[in-house]
Protein backbone atom coordinates (compact mmCIF):
# COMPACT_ATOMS: atom_id res chain seq x y z
CA UNK A 1 0.00 0.00 0.00
CA UNK A 2 1.78 3.57 -1.50
CA UNK A 3 1.12 5.97 1.66
CA UNK A 4 2.29 9.42 1.13
CA UNK A 5 1.51 10.98 5.27
CA UNK A 6 -1.99 9.77 5.90
CA UNK A 7 -2.85 9.93 2.41
CA UNK A 8 -3.26 6.08 0.98
CA UNK A 9 -3.00 5.75 -2.95
CA UNK A 10 -3.45 2.02 -3.49
CA UNK A 11 -1.43 -0.92 -3.87
CA UNK A 12 0.34 0.32 -6.91
CA UNK A 13 -0.57 3.95 -7.89
CA UNK A 14 -1.08 5.73 -10.88
CA UNK A 15 0.16 9.47 -11.03
CA UNK A 16 -0.88 12.41 -13.45
CA UNK A 17 1.97 14.22 -13.50
CA UNK A 18 2.11 17.76 -13.46
CA UNK A 19 2.57 19.34 -17.26
CA UNK A 20 2.55 23.16 -17.66
CA UNK A 21 -0.35 24.47 -19.98
CA UNK A 22 -2.05 20.46 -19.88
CA UNK A 23 -2.67 19.17 -16.25
CA UNK A 24 -5.39 22.59 -15.70
CA UNK A 25 -8.66 21.63 -13.55
CA UNK A 26 -10.32 20.49 -17.10
CA UNK A 27 -7.87 17.83 -18.21
CA UNK A 28 -7.43 16.58 -14.83
CA UNK A 29 -10.92 15.95 -14.22
CA UNK A 30 -11.20 13.40 -17.58
CA UNK A 31 -8.14 11.69 -15.94
CA UNK A 32 -9.60 11.68 -12.78
CA UNK A 33 -12.94 9.71 -14.49
CA UNK A 34 -10.41 7.36 -16.21
CA UNK A 35 -8.75 6.41 -12.84
CA UNK A 36 -5.84 8.94 -12.03
CA UNK A 37 -5.09 7.86 -8.26
CA UNK A 38 -3.36 11.44 -7.81
CA UNK A 39 -2.77 14.58 -9.58
CA UNK A 40 -1.15 18.02 -9.33
CA UNK A 41 -1.70 21.17 -10.61
CA UNK A 42 0.47 22.76 -13.43
CA UNK A 43 3.18 24.24 -11.89
CA UNK A 44 3.00 27.17 -9.90
CA UNK A 45 6.08 30.33 -9.91
CA UNK A 46 6.33 30.63 -5.61
CA UNK A 47 7.33 34.49 -6.97
CA UNK A 48 3.96 34.41 -8.77
CA UNK A 49 2.17 33.77 -5.90
CA UNK A 50 3.89 36.16 -3.89
CA UNK A 51 3.22 38.79 -6.23
CA UNK A 52 -0.42 37.77 -6.36
CA UNK A 53 -0.15 36.97 -9.94
CA UNK A 54 -3.34 36.08 -11.61
CA UNK A 55 -2.21 33.40 -13.49
CA UNK A 56 -0.49 32.03 -10.75
CA UNK A 57 -3.73 32.65 -8.33
CA UNK A 58 -5.77 30.59 -10.93
CA UNK A 59 -3.31 27.99 -10.98
CA UNK A 60 -4.38 26.98 -7.48
CA UNK A 61 -8.21 26.11 -8.11
CA UNK A 62 -9.04 22.37 -6.89
CA UNK A 63 -11.88 20.56 -6.44
CA UNK A 64 -13.00 17.92 -3.95
CA UNK A 65 -13.92 15.39 -6.82
CA UNK A 66 -9.88 15.73 -7.85
CA UNK A 67 -8.91 14.58 -4.68
CA UNK A 68 -6.47 13.64 -3.39
CA UNK A 69 -4.18 16.31 -5.33
CA UNK A 70 -1.32 18.07 -4.70
CA UNK A 71 0.18 21.87 -6.01
CA UNK A 72 2.96 22.36 -7.16
CA UNK A 73 5.51 24.62 -6.98
CA UNK A 74 8.97 26.00 -8.15
CA UNK A 75 11.32 28.66 -7.23
CA UNK A 76 15.26 28.77 -6.00
CA UNK A 77 14.96 31.10 -3.19
CA UNK A 78 14.58 30.25 0.44
CA UNK A 79 12.15 32.93 2.24
CA UNK A 80 9.73 33.09 -1.34
CA UNK A 81 9.54 29.40 -1.12
CA UNK A 82 8.38 29.36 2.16
CA UNK A 83 5.92 31.62 2.31
CA UNK A 84 4.70 30.26 -0.99
CA UNK A 85 3.97 26.91 0.84
CA UNK A 86 2.06 28.82 3.46
CA UNK A 87 -0.06 30.59 0.60
CA UNK A 88 -0.46 26.96 -0.26
CA UNK A 89 -1.61 25.86 2.50
CA UNK A 90 -4.34 27.93 3.00
CA UNK A 91 -6.07 26.74 -0.18
CA UNK A 92 -6.00 22.97 1.95
CA UNK A 93 -4.57 20.97 -0.96
CA UNK A 94 -4.05 17.09 -0.04
CA UNK A 95 0.04 17.69 -0.17
CA UNK A 96 2.68 20.44 -2.12
CA UNK A 97 4.85 18.77 -4.21
CA UNK A 98 8.19 21.02 -5.60
CA UNK A 99 9.59 21.08 -8.70
CA UNK A 100 12.90 19.75 -9.06
CA UNK A 101 12.59 18.75 -12.68
CA UNK A 102 11.54 21.14 -14.94
CA UNK A 103 13.88 21.58 -17.64
CA UNK A 104 12.85 24.47 -19.87
CA UNK A 105 15.39 27.19 -20.18
CA UNK A 106 12.98 29.77 -18.62
CA UNK A 107 12.78 28.23 -15.31
CA UNK A 108 16.34 27.08 -14.96
CA UNK A 109 17.61 30.23 -16.24
CA UNK A 110 16.15 31.60 -13.02
CA UNK A 111 18.16 28.70 -10.72
CA UNK A 112 14.67 27.13 -10.24
CA UNK A 113 12.93 23.49 -11.50
CA UNK A 114 15.92 21.36 -12.96
CA UNK A 115 17.98 24.33 -12.79
CA UNK A 116 18.08 23.71 -8.71
CA UNK A 117 20.10 20.03 -9.83
CA UNK A 118 23.36 21.73 -9.84
CA UNK A 119 23.76 22.40 -6.53
CA UNK A 120 22.49 19.85 -4.39
CA UNK A 121 22.78 22.27 -0.67
CA UNK A 122 20.55 24.87 -2.23
CA UNK A 123 17.82 22.06 -3.07
CA UNK A 124 18.49 20.74 0.57
CA UNK A 125 17.83 23.68 2.17
CA UNK A 126 14.84 24.92 -0.22
CA UNK A 127 13.13 21.95 1.04
CA UNK A 128 13.63 22.21 4.40
CA UNK A 129 11.96 26.29 3.90
CA UNK A 130 8.68 24.02 2.55
CA UNK A 131 8.39 21.36 4.94
CA UNK A 132 9.05 24.16 7.53
CA UNK A 133 6.30 26.14 6.58
CA UNK A 134 3.45 23.77 5.95
CA UNK A 135 0.90 21.36 7.45
CA UNK A 136 1.10 19.34 4.58
CA UNK A 137 2.65 16.40 3.08
CA UNK A 138 5.16 17.79 1.21
CA UNK A 139 6.90 15.59 -2.05
CA UNK A 140 9.17 16.40 -4.93
CA UNK A 141 9.32 15.68 -8.24
CA UNK A 142 13.44 15.91 -10.03
CA UNK A 143 15.25 14.49 -12.45
CA UNK A 144 18.35 11.71 -12.36
CA UNK A 145 20.89 14.49 -12.40
CA UNK A 146 21.98 17.83 -14.48
CA UNK A 147 23.62 15.82 -16.88
CA UNK A 148 25.62 12.54 -17.28
CA UNK A 149 28.18 13.71 -15.12
CA UNK A 150 26.01 15.00 -12.23
CA UNK A 151 23.73 11.69 -12.21
CA UNK A 152 23.57 12.05 -8.23
CA UNK A 153 20.25 10.96 -7.91
CA UNK A 154 20.76 8.84 -4.87
CA UNK A 155 22.32 11.12 -2.80
CA UNK A 156 19.73 13.74 -3.02
CA UNK A 157 16.81 11.00 -2.34
CA UNK A 158 18.52 10.71 0.93
CA UNK A 159 19.20 14.04 1.98
CA UNK A 160 15.43 15.44 0.62
CA UNK A 161 14.27 12.36 2.70
CA UNK A 162 16.19 13.38 5.96
CA UNK A 163 14.98 17.01 5.65
CA UNK A 164 11.03 15.46 5.95
CA UNK A 165 9.57 14.62 2.43
CA UNK A 166 7.23 11.75 2.34
CA UNK A 167 7.27 10.64 -1.57
CA UNK A 168 9.30 10.99 -4.51
CA UNK A 169 8.91 11.13 -8.03
CA UNK A 170 11.55 10.78 -10.27
CA UNK A 171 12.09 11.33 -14.13
CA UNK A 172 14.51 8.97 -15.72
CA UNK A 173 16.39 11.73 -17.76
CA UNK A 174 19.07 14.26 -16.91
CA UNK A 175 18.39 18.32 -17.14
CA UNK A 176 21.12 18.01 -20.45
CA UNK A 177 17.98 15.30 -22.23
CA UNK A 178 15.37 17.24 -22.09
CA UNK A 179 12.89 14.78 -22.96
CA UNK A 180 14.57 12.73 -26.00
CA UNK A 181 16.32 9.35 -25.35
CA UNK A 182 15.21 6.73 -23.58
CA UNK A 183 14.31 7.18 -19.73
CA UNK A 184 16.92 5.28 -17.60
CA UNK A 185 14.97 3.46 -14.82
CA UNK A 186 18.09 1.91 -13.32
CA UNK A 187 18.60 4.63 -10.97
CA UNK A 188 15.31 4.93 -9.99
CA UNK A 189 15.48 1.14 -9.09
CA UNK A 190 18.93 1.84 -7.34
CA UNK A 191 16.74 4.76 -5.10
CA UNK A 192 14.13 2.23 -4.41
CA UNK A 193 16.15 -0.39 -3.22
CA UNK A 194 18.41 1.58 -1.10
CA UNK A 195 17.89 0.48 2.53
CA UNK A 196 18.07 3.82 3.85
CA UNK A 197 14.86 4.99 2.00
CA UNK A 198 11.65 4.02 3.39
CA UNK A 199 9.32 6.85 1.51
CA UNK A 200 7.45 5.82 -1.30
CA UNK A 201 8.84 5.97 -4.87
CA UNK A 202 7.88 6.71 -8.30
CA UNK A 203 9.01 6.31 -11.58
CA UNK A 204 8.36 8.88 -14.09
CA UNK A 205 9.17 8.80 -18.02
CA UNK A 206 8.02 6.62 -21.13
CA UNK A 207 5.39 4.55 -19.67
CA UNK A 208 3.00 4.55 -22.63
CA UNK A 209 0.95 1.39 -22.67
CA UNK A 210 -0.29 -0.92 -19.88
CA UNK A 211 2.65 -3.68 -20.63
CA UNK A 212 5.22 -1.34 -20.48
CA UNK A 213 3.77 0.45 -16.88
CA UNK A 214 3.42 -3.75 -15.61
CA UNK A 215 7.11 -4.25 -17.24
CA UNK A 216 8.21 -1.40 -15.10
CA UNK A 217 6.71 -2.01 -12.48
CA UNK A 218 8.07 -5.82 -11.96
CA UNK A 219 11.61 -4.96 -12.95
CA UNK A 220 11.99 -1.58 -11.17
CA UNK A 221 10.53 -2.42 -7.86
CA UNK A 222 8.70 1.23 -7.87
CA UNK A 223 5.70 1.98 -5.59
CA UNK A 224 4.04 3.38 -8.68
CA UNK A 225 4.32 5.02 -11.98
CA UNK A 226 3.96 9.09 -13.02
CA UNK A 227 2.27 9.20 -16.38
CA UNK A 228 2.85 12.53 -18.34
CA UNK A 229 2.53 13.07 -22.43
CA UNK A 230 1.16 9.51 -22.63
CA UNK A 231 -1.85 10.91 -21.32
CA UNK A 232 -2.38 13.83 -23.56
CA UNK A 233 -5.51 13.04 -25.89
CA UNK A 234 -5.71 9.73 -23.68
CA UNK A 235 -6.94 9.70 -20.57
CA UNK A 236 -7.95 6.23 -21.11
CA UNK A 237 -4.28 5.13 -20.45
CA UNK A 238 -5.25 5.00 -16.53
CA UNK A 239 -8.50 2.67 -16.45
CA UNK A 240 -6.09 0.31 -19.42
CA UNK A 241 -3.03 -0.24 -16.84
CA UNK A 242 -5.44 -1.02 -13.82
CA UNK A 243 -7.12 -3.13 -16.33
CA UNK A 244 -4.01 -5.12 -17.42
CA UNK A 245 -2.45 -5.08 -13.80
CA UNK A 246 -5.76 -7.10 -12.92
CA UNK A 247 -6.67 -9.13 -15.37
CA UNK A 248 -3.45 -9.57 -17.87
CA UNK A 249 -5.98 -9.12 -20.78
CA UNK A 250 -6.64 -5.69 -22.84
CA UNK A 251 -9.59 -3.51 -22.43
CA UNK A 252 -11.25 -2.22 -25.98
CA UNK A 253 -9.80 0.63 -27.07
CA UNK A 254 -12.29 3.66 -26.76
CA UNK A 255 -14.46 3.80 -29.10
CA UNK A 256 -15.13 7.18 -31.64
CA UNK A 257 -17.98 8.03 -29.44
CA UNK A 258 -16.45 7.71 -26.71
CA UNK A 259 -13.04 9.70 -27.86
CA UNK A 260 -15.57 12.34 -29.15
CA UNK A 261 -17.95 12.63 -25.95
CA UNK A 262 -14.58 12.96 -23.54
CA UNK A 263 -13.11 15.64 -25.74
CA UNK A 264 -16.24 17.44 -25.56
CA UNK A 265 -16.41 17.38 -21.84
CA UNK A 266 -12.56 18.39 -21.68
CA UNK A 267 -13.95 21.36 -23.42
CA UNK A 268 -16.87 22.46 -21.80
CA UNK A 269 -14.98 22.17 -18.45
CA UNK A 270 -12.31 24.32 -20.07
CA UNK A 271 -15.15 26.80 -21.20
CA UNK A 272 -16.24 26.58 -17.74
CA UNK A 273 -13.14 27.21 -16.29
CA UNK A 274 -11.25 29.97 -18.42
CA UNK A 275 -14.25 31.87 -20.14
CA UNK A 276 -15.64 31.13 -23.52
CA UNK A 277 -12.55 32.67 -25.30
CA UNK A 278 -9.84 31.06 -23.72
CA UNK A 279 -11.56 28.13 -22.97
CA UNK A 280 -12.11 27.59 -27.30
CA UNK A 281 -8.11 28.96 -27.88
CA UNK A 282 -6.62 26.87 -25.45
CA UNK A 283 -8.71 23.50 -26.15
CA UNK A 284 -7.12 24.21 -29.59
CA UNK A 285 -3.80 22.04 -28.82
CA UNK A 286 -6.01 19.01 -27.66
CA UNK A 287 -7.71 18.19 -30.85
CA UNK A 288 -5.04 16.25 -33.24
CA UNK A 289 -4.32 14.08 -29.72
CA UNK A 290 -8.36 13.24 -29.00
CA UNK A 291 -8.54 12.04 -32.43
CA UNK A 292 -5.62 10.82 -33.93
CA UNK A 293 -4.78 8.11 -36.38
CA UNK A 294 -8.15 8.67 -37.77
CA UNK A 295 -8.67 8.35 -41.43
CA UNK A 296 -9.82 11.77 -43.58
CA UNK A 297 -9.88 13.85 -40.28
CA UNK A 298 -7.80 16.45 -41.46
CA UNK A 299 -10.23 18.87 -42.15
CA UNK A 300 -12.23 18.34 -38.84
CA UNK A 301 -9.67 19.11 -37.27
CA UNK A 302 -9.20 22.48 -39.06
CA UNK A 303 -12.88 23.51 -38.14
CA UNK A 304 -12.18 22.64 -34.91
CA UNK A 305 -9.32 25.22 -34.18
CA UNK A 306 -11.14 27.76 -36.74
CA UNK A 307 -14.13 27.79 -34.84
CA UNK A 308 -14.46 31.12 -32.31
CA UNK A 309 -17.03 30.31 -30.33
CA UNK A 310 -18.13 27.46 -27.90
CA UNK A 311 -21.16 27.03 -29.55
CA UNK A 312 -19.70 26.83 -32.99
CA UNK A 313 -17.11 24.30 -31.42
CA UNK A 314 -20.31 22.30 -30.28
CA UNK A 315 -21.91 22.03 -33.71
CA UNK A 316 -18.57 20.90 -35.11
CA UNK A 317 -19.06 17.89 -32.25
CA UNK A 318 -22.39 17.49 -32.97
CA UNK A 319 -22.02 17.26 -36.58
CA UNK A 320 -18.92 14.35 -35.74
CA UNK A 321 -21.73 12.09 -33.84
CA UNK A 322 -21.72 9.15 -36.04
CA UNK A 323 -19.28 10.44 -38.54
CA UNK A 324 -16.85 7.35 -37.31
CA UNK A 325 -17.61 3.58 -36.65
CA UNK A 326 -15.58 1.60 -34.33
Amino acid sequence: MAKIGNIELGEFPLLLAPMEDVSDPPFRYVCKQNGADLMYTEFISSEGLIRDAIKSRQKLDIFDYERPIGIQIFGGDEEAMALSARIVDATNPDLLDINFGCPVSKVVCKGAGAGVLKDVDLMERLTAAVVRSTRLPVTVKTRLGWDDNSKNIVEVAERLQDVGIKALAIHGRTRAQMYKGEADWSLIAAVKNNARMHIPIFGNGDIDSPEKAVEYKNRYGVDGVMIGRASIGNPWIFREIKHYIKTGGHLAPPSFEERLQTCRTHFEKSVEWKGPKVGVFEMRRHYAQYFRGLADFKEWRTKLVSAETPEGVIAIFDKLTGVYEF
